[in-house]
């Protein structure tokens, strides 16, 4: 019998503790499993936590539908009566102290038309006549190893990028835009370009595809996404799970592992998959040789802060689902989603529900991780009296610190993950990274790293 232990009870490890004991089932495999999890609870950055009428997530507020796995894994867990979907309608720029509505046929504020282009607010007229130029300008220096801000600056325009691009794209992406691989962002505009010759164009030829991924593309549940980590871990029958647990080192005994632990006995293993945080990892494995790798991968820091109120959320700008904020704003959040109107399963009255992003990258940021609660809610209320003209003492406030937790894919990530693998495979066979830290961010890229990884281990024995 082979011995796997998976260590991270987040999204990828439970994701691979599913799939392993699929394919347990359905391949007769001699394996035992077991999960340890160092928290008391699983899921790691995904925690839905209710507070009177309120639905608040801790973490990640929903999972992208579009993503292979996502759907078969909710239909294999029964949860299929439990899906909600988001509610579509306008996001908005703020800028200049007012907001704008981003152009509704956009992708990532990327305009897939000259009309689109025409109807923006947020760009003067000689950057729209500069963005003309992707329509003249070949391709031929760029490929998915550049850094995005430099590509699309190059051939949409310095104003477009800045005022209406980049406020999108750093908020999904958490970085500078010019750190950022096209690879580990949008790998296929490279492809529009060089097959349409034009940006827009490339867009606008696949115009259909992303309009309809746009509507109904978020995916939450009635009680929150923490049901999807409950109902993972209900089914997860076959398997050893250990909450509390804390991981310490992993040391090679020939062809097997020890893995040693804070608080309980060591326990050996043919296979390891470490879905931890890298700096986690690293601490874990205890390599020199593999530290100047581990510490060429980054991570950011977050602030979220939900604020719950007794006033009907209609006060709301109409259709609007929330806003980003531009540089040299008079606000401090880097973002703010009505989480109300973008989820009615969050409020059970359709009282205002907002949630206040504060990043890493903020010039506000060090100041703000040291602040204490009462301070932190004092700065978002701030932020929505002059965003949102609205006034109101909170009913319910949750404040979640994510320091140096959140993934940050610069240039040189892809690098570093590869030259990680290659040298942790001839040193430590049979043991395996997985998760947001090297293979994307989304929760759909964790479930889909989880499925591969067990189908990797699974093949191998």
């Amino acid at each position: 019998m082979k011995k796997i232990v998976v260590i991270g009870g987040g999204i990828t490890g439970l994701s691979t503790m599913h799939y392993l004991q699929k394919l347990k089932k359905e391949k007769a495999l001699d394996i035992e499993l077991v999960l340890v999890e160092s928290n008391d609870y699983l899921g790691g950055k995904i925690h839905s936590v209710r507070n009177g009428e309120f639905i608040m997530e801790t973490g990640a507020d929903s999972i992208v539908a579009r993503n292979a796995g996502v759907l078969p894994l909710v239909e294999e867990l029964n949860l299929q009566e439990e899906l909600v979907y988001n509610a579509t309608g306008i996001s908005y720029i703020y800028t200049n102290n007012e907001l704008h509505a981003i152009p509704a046929d956009t992708v990532f504020g990327i305009p897939t038309s000259e009309e689109s282009l025409e109807s923006s607010t947020l760009v003067s007229d000689e950057g729209k006549e500069e963005a003309l130029k992707d329509f003249e300008l070949p391709n031929e220096s760029f490929t998915k190893d550049s850094s995005i801000g430099s590509f699309l600056e190059h051939f949409l325009g310095k104003e477009l990028v800045e005022k209406q691009i980049a406020p999108v794209l750093s908020g999904v992406y958490s970085g500078d835009l010019d750190k950022l691989t096209m690879a580990s962002t949008l790998p296929y505009l490279v492809d529009y370009k060089d097959e349409y010759g034009s940006i827009i164009k490339g867009l606008e030829a696949n115009r259909e595809q992303f309009l309809a991924a746009a509507n109904k593309k978020f995916i939450s549940f009635k009680n929150g996404l923490s049901a999807l980590i409950d109902r993972m871990e209900e089914e997860l029958q076959d398997a050893t799970i250990l909450t509390g647990v804390r991981t310490t080192k992993i040391t090679k005994n020939d062809d097997k592992y020890e893995i040693f632990f804070s608080n309980k006995e060591p326990i050996k293993a043919d296979y390891v998959v470490l879905t931890t945080p890298h700096d986690v990892a690293q601490s874990i494995l205890q390599n020199e040789e593999l530290d100047a790798d581990f510490n060429r991968l980054k991570n950011s820091s977050l602030i979220s802060i939900y604020l719950g109120f007794d006033i009907p959320d209609e006060q709301l700008p109409a259709e609007g689902t929330g806003f980003i904020v531009s540089e040299n704003s008079d606000v401090k959040c880097n973002a703010c989603t009505w989480t109300s109107r973008k989820w009615k399963h969050t409020s059970e009255k359709s009282h205002l529900l907002v949630r206040m992003f504060y990043k890493s990258t903020n010039p506000t940021f060090e100041e703000m991780k040291h602040m204490s609660e009462d301070e932190l809610v004092q700065v978002a209320l701030q932020d929505i009296e002059k965003s949102l003209k609205l006034t109101g003492k909170p009913q319910v406030v949750e404040v979640t610190k994510w320091n140096d937790f959140m993934p940050n894919y610069h240039l040189e990530h892809g690098q570093a993950v590869t030259a990680l693998s290659e040298k942790l495979s001839a040193q430590y066979p049979q043991v395996v990274l997985a998760g947001c830290s090297y293979y994307g961010v989304g929760i759909g890229a964790c479930i889909k790293n989880g499925k591969e990884t067990a189908e990797l281990i699974a093949e191998s024995i």
